[in-house]
């Protein structure tokens, strides 16, 4: 009860300054805004003549400044609420203006001449003043505006407007402007066909110029833009310096002290670091990471450190320290300077000194148990003497106590409500790169800030499970009084059909069910990397996700579609025969081999070619030759010739070798120059080799069955039980040409009709092993496509796909179109025979005069004696219901760009508008569409909501003068 009188007081608080009941109920459920708005309005009430209610104008500033301020100036409400009740503030343009001034000197004491002329306080700009202005400026532009009418480009009047009263009411300008511009020009009339022709031609720019945007990440050339390029000015952060600017920041009396001494040693330069753990191999995760740090840095001419957060010995090992730094530079990245968690181990020893020094930080004895979990109990030795917690600390250092028999912990709380982080922990361990100098080892939650802090980080991005910690961030920097950056939280990037845990690639690689950690199944950057994957496409992947708060988990297809884009302009062209079939040509052209040159890229010859070899004896797919062709088979057979890529020869068939089972295994065959007179044009062309070489192809599939393989509710069983046996196939007969005998490790080329593969680490001169790109597998029926489509390009996936969404579309258009069909058939009869009747009857109705009226079952007809000023429609109930069922239908489509427009059907004064027939009848007074605004638009309506309200509604109106015409 206690609690619900103090929010109806509260209530009634807020309605005093002028908010509604609604809005002072949303308030109400956030608690940091409704005790500052409390505070202001209290505050506000002292400064004012002792009246219950606030003028409106002064408490909708009061309310701005509650939720548009920051926490870190709150201190200094004190002069902006002064100066609104004063009224020397006056709108919304000059107290933004103030807080930003705020923000930017966050300290006592404030200097308020200059905070008054940065923000215009005191500053009054006239309705006269206003007034003159715009009919200068109008008088300016007299003539364009005569000849152009309202299709001038009525910013820019208003922007010069903005330019000489600066502090002037945005709302009064623009009402201003409207009236001298009625007055010179008259009502904005605009034709149906200028706007229709406006409308028609503004998606199509928009469209053509995404298009081509699209395509740009990947230049035939092979060259990708960078993750900086495509992400752009989406990273909008805080500048270098004004990092008490940033919500939730924290300040301390020394916190612009710091600053300048930041600003000095960094420049002004944006300062990001990755700083991964050394205790396994990087994931897809971690590409994210990676280029957010770097590429951030990159786009503001930044550094970019990588620091290892070696502080867990226990797992770490010399290769992983060199695998992370490997894939970073692999993905295209230099850091800056390579740096340890553990340089610092010294400073940080003695950081912790200072705390128990000052009573933030004591020596615990509870058991490891006990402090997991958020609803930790306070520790029996929370408030030991500082003393006790020093000696304790230093016999920790000297190895006096066992492991898990004490800790240094933090006396604060964190986001999350977990009590009093562990600081310092014993491990009895071998450190990478301390050696044994330590057996106490600090916490992520202790390190991590205070690295930050020692390398001048601007901006520390991290994912977004360290959201609870950052309130323990800022607070361990002030306590110690040292520079504190700021925290930046992404959410993490997670992919389908896959497990990232280090603990789970471990429980695959112990029970073999995967060869490392660099098996191409797994998603590993190194497994990646040996698939075939380019670094350059991972990194366009991670850009055109984006950077986000919530939680990514996305399906593998989109990082596929990203490499199959890269390799579409990277890979050369090979030939390939996976499942030969020897064909033997009876009559070759010539008695020695003949050389051909082939085109690595087939649509650019300038990018290079290569040597294959044609003799009498070359090997097909088997899957290229059929006895018994369907209609639309186009490749060989006994009595249908086909082509060979690159050879401009016909093969016709003339005997078939069988073995035991009746299986075809060699082909004799006859050659003709396809540009030969009399030589039909075949139906298709296939690839072939001829003294090819051997090739071990592996083609992979999804390791688990299922999205979400570690899920208890998709998989009880566990993640080992959802393993798919066939995720790896080995093909060991595959014959490839001369294109691959130079290869290296990691080469990657595409095998014409087949897919995208790349060279194994694992090959030999001998033994050249190839990983097939793609997780799909391979359908041979595909294989009469023409040339352009063999590549299986990302044009054509961006086809197949436009096309699913078109199908979508069309059908969701179809369904809508049968619904109004059906209602008008249904609604004809009805009407036929009520209309029957009514005429055998009575038939004086059809000569009255009638208006349209909403009524709970629709549109309906009613006398119109009393009314003054309602627009008069004359029709039978007949024609009345039809008018009805055409605006609605229109009304129905636009709604689907603006929903509120579904709304329209119940303001019968709109309707009446609508449905007139009169050309005369070109606008209809605002007092009527306001009600409609108000419930379904904007409580607090603008000039500009208005005209643009009135104009959707004079479309419809067109659209339905038009279709009845």
């Amino acid at each position: 009860m206690a609690a619900s009188s103090d929010n109806e007081a509260r209530i009634a608080l807020f309605q005093s300054i002028g908010l509604n009941e609604q809005k002072a109920r949303e308030t109400l459920k956030n608690q940091e805004v409704t005790r500052l708005l409390e505070t202001t309005i209290n505050e506000a009430k002292i400064l004012l003549p002792k009246e219950n209610q606030i003028p409106k104008p002064i408490g909708n500033l009061l309310y701005t400044l509650s939720t548009r301020s920051k926490q870190q100036i709150h201190k200094l409400h004190g002069y902006l609420i002064k100066y609104i009740c004063e009224e020397k503030i006056k709108n919304e343009l000059q107290l933004l203006a103030a807080i930003e001034y705020l923000l930017s000197h966050p300290t006592e004491p404030v200097d308020q001449k200059a905070l008054e002329a940065d923000a215009g306080i005191g500053v009054t700009v006239t309705s006269e003043e206003i007034e003159r202005v715009i009919e200068e400026i109008i008088g300016q532009n007299k003539s364009k505006l005569l000849e152009q009418r309202y299709d001038f480009p009525i910013g820019t009047l208003l922007s010069e407007v903005r330019k000489r009263l600066k502090w002037a009411d945005g709302k009064a300008i623009k009402a201003e402007m409207d009236v001298q511009l009625l007055d010179l020009l008259g009502p904005n009339d605009r034709s149906a066909r200028s706007t229709t022709e406006k409308s028609k031609a503004t998606p199509t720019t928009e469209k053509a110029k995404t298009t081509t945007t699209a395509n740009n990440d990947v230049q035939d050339n092979g060259q990708v833009r960078s993750f900086a390029d495509l992400v752009g000015e989406a990273l909008n952060f805080h500048k270098p310096g004004e990092n008490y600017k940033t919500e939730g920041y924290v300040m301390t009396p020394n916190t612009m002290e710091h600053m300048k001494e930041h600003l000095k040693r960094t420049g002004g330069q944006v300062v990001t670091r990755f700083p991964p753990e050394p205790n396994g191999i990087l994931h897809i995760g971690h590409a994210k990471a990676i280029n957010f740090n770097f590429g951030f840095a990159k786009l503001n001419n930044g550094i970019c450190y990588l620091r290892y957060d070696d502080t867990n010995p226990e797992k770490e090992e010399e290769k992983f320290f060199t695998g992370i730094l490997d894939i970073v530079q692999w993905l295209g990245y230099q850091p800056y300077k390579i740096t340890h968690a553990s340089d610092q181990f010294d400073q940080l020893y003695e950081w912790a000194k200072e705390l128990i020094r000052r009573d933030l930080a004591y020596v615990c004895h509870q058991k490891g148990d006990e402090l997991k979990g958020h609803n930790v109990a306070e520790s029996p030795w929370r408030n030991r003497p500082i003393e006790e917690s020093l000696q304790l600390f230093e016999d920790m250092k000297n190895g006096k106590f066992a492991e898990g028999e004490a800790t240094l912990r933090m006396k604060c709380v964190m986001e999350d409500g977990k009590l009093d982080p562990v600081a310092y922990r014993i491990k009895y361990a071998h450190h990478a790169k301390s050696g044994d100098k330590w057996c106490i080892y600090p916490t992520y939650d202790y390190t991590h800030c205070l690295n930050d802090s020692i390398e001048d980080i601007s901006h520390s991005l991290c994912t977004k499970e360290f959201q609870a910690r950052r309130s323990s961030y800022y607070w361990l920097c002030n306590a110690l009084d040292v520079y504190c950056p700021v925290q930046w939280e992404y959410g993490r990037l997670n992919l389908h059909y896959t497990v990232t845990s280090k603990r789970k690639i471990a429980k695959l690689i112990e029970k073999g069910i995967v060869s490392d950690w660099d098996d191409p199944r797994l998603y590993t950057l190194t497994a990646l990397r040996r698939r075939g994957f380019p670094p350059e496409a991972i990194n366009l992947f991670c850009a055109r996700i984006g950077v986000t708060m919530s939680q990514t988990v996305l399906h593998p297809d989109m990082l596929d579609a990203c490499v199959r884009e890269v390799l579409n302009a990277t890979a050369p062209r090979v030939m390939a025969v996976m499942e030969p079939l020897k064909v033997t040509i009876t009559n070759f052209p010539s008695k020695n081999i003949i050389e051909l040159t082939v085109p690595n890229f087939p649509a650019d010859e300038s990018r290079g070619s290569h040597k294959i070899k044609f003799d009498s004896v070359i090997y097909i797919e088997k899957s290229d030759f059929t006895e018994k062709p369907s209609k639309d088979y186009k490749r060989l057979a006994p009595n249908q010739p086909c082509g060979l890529r690159h050879a401009n020869y016909v093969l016709t068939v003339q005997d078939i070798i069988r073995d035991s089972n009746n299986e075809p295994i060699e082909l004799k065959v006859t050659c003709q120059k396809a540009n030969d007179e009399g030589v039909a044009k075949p139906k298709g062309f296939i690839h072939w080799i001829s003294h090819g070489n051997k090739c071990e192809i592996r083609l992979y599939d999804r390791l688990f069955h299922h999205p979400n393989p570690d899920d208890p509710k998709e998989v009880p069983g566990g993640f080992l039980t959802d393993i798919n046996t066939n995720s790896l196939t080995i093909n060991s007969n595959t014959l490839v040409d001369d294109g691959v005998k130079a290869a290296k490790p990691f080469d990657k080329f595409q095998f014409e009709r087949i897919g995208f593969f790349s060279v194994d680490p694992d090959s030999t001169n001998d033994h050249m092993s190839s990983s097939k790109e793609s997780t799909k597998d391979n359908n041979n029926n595909n294989h009469d496509d023409d040339d352009n489509n063999r590549n299986d390009s990302v044009k054509d996936e961006q086809v197949r796909k436009d096309i699913r969404i078109l199908t979508t579309r069309l059908s969701d258009m179809k369904e809508r179109f049968m619904k109004i069909i059906q209602k008008i058939n249904e609604d004809s009869v009805g009407f036929i025979d009520q209309t029957s009747d009514e005429d055998d009857s009575n038939n004086e109705e059809s000569n009255d005069e009638m208006i349209v009226d909403r009524t709970k079952n629709g549109l309906a007809s009613t006398s119109n004696d009393d009314v003054d000023d309602e627009i008069h429609v004359g029709k039978s109930r007949m024609r009345t219901r039809m008018s009805q069922l055409l605006i609605e239908s229109i009304i129905e489509r636009q709604s689907r760009q603006n929903e509120y427009l579904k709304h329209i059907h119940n303001y019968p004064k709109i309707m009446q508008y609508l449905v007139n027939d009169s050309p005369d009848c070109s606008n209809i007074s605002l007092r009527y569409i306001e009600p409609f605004i108000k419930e379904h638009v904007d409580k607090t309506p603008t000039a500009k909501i208005y005209d643009r309200i009135n104009s959707q509604i004079q479309t419809i109106r067109r659209k339905y003068i038009k279709s009845r015409e």
